[in-house]
């Protein structure tokens, strides 16, 4: 069986693969932690927290260079710290006019921003490689074993497997557009800009009503099935003590990451 070109999961014999599902959400989470705990500018620290999750992609045999491209999703959610350049108080780094006002750039301001884009492209990467390495049913596992509300894992599983549904659907849409439009030698198939957004909103409107219809076949399917609002899964397997090692062993690392970061700070 293939995996969808969509899924995260890359299928590969290695320790991080092999650890139980529970551990790496843990190591993550007190990873994501660490890297939020560590003090702005404290680049020894956030560039050893790097070189850590590097190691831990190299050992999953993973390409680095597959988590590093998608985790350029997340640059530009760091646009937010943008305003800490002009709002953070410092030493002045630049100024510039705009009509009767005076806009001025912090060295403080830029050491924030800095900070939180790279903290927030290192947790991207954390948050990647947790789910390249984990089928997502073992997540869902994962966070029942942690205590998540059993509704709001119900959601998230849903939600996750009806992904996949949509962009079937649109996949099949595109396919019958492309089925659909002339081709002219060394041309664009299809017409100008206008058309194409035309198409598009029709493609959106089309989609729509098709996932809602699916969707109502899915749940009338579910609902012959027995399905009657809580999803039962096996009772977990206990975790091994070597399982528990790694994870001690982790969060020590992790611990004197934080400790390196106060320190040089």
């Amino acid at each position: 069986m293939h995996a969808h070109p969509f899924d995260p999961y890359v299928p590969t014999a290695s320790p991080v693969h092999a650890l139980d599902p529970r551990i790496k959400l843990a190591l993550v989470l007190s990873f994501l932690l660490g890297v939020a705990l560590t003090p702005h500018g404290a680049w020894a620290a956030l560039i050893l927290f790097f070189a850590s999750l590097m190691a831990a992609v190299v050992l999953s045999g993973i390409s680095p260079w597959r988590i590093l491209r998608r985790s350029l999703i997340g640059l530009p959610f760091a646009l937010a710290a943008f305003p800490l350049l002009f709002t953070t108080a410092g030493a002045e780094w630049f100024s510039f006019h705009a009509g009767s006002w005076t806009i001025t750039a912090t060295g403080e301001g830029l050491r924030r921003f800095l900070s939180i884009a790279l903290k927030s492209w290192i947790s991207v990467q954390a948050a990647l490689l947790l789910s390249a390495a984990t089928p997502f049913p073992d997540l869902l596992l994962a966070l029942r074993a942690f205590r998540v509300p059993q509704l709001l894992v119900s959601v998230i599983g849903l939600m996750w497997r009806y992904l996949f549904v949509l962009a079937d659907e649109a996949i099949r849409l595109m396919r019958a557009r492309d089925a659909r439009s002339g081709i002219e030698p060394g041309r664009r198939p299809g017409g100008g800009v206008i058309w194409r957004a035309r198409v598009a909103g029709g493609m959106a409107g089309s989609l729509f009503v098709r996932g809602f219809d699916r969707a109502d076949r899915v749940y009338a399917a579910m609902l012959a099935r027995g399905y009657d609002g809580e999803t039962r899964a096996l009772p977990a397997p206990p975790v091994a003590p070597v399982q528990y090692a790694v994870l001690a062993a982790g969060c020590v690392w992790l611990a004197l990451l934080i400790l390196i970061g106060i320190l040089v700070h």
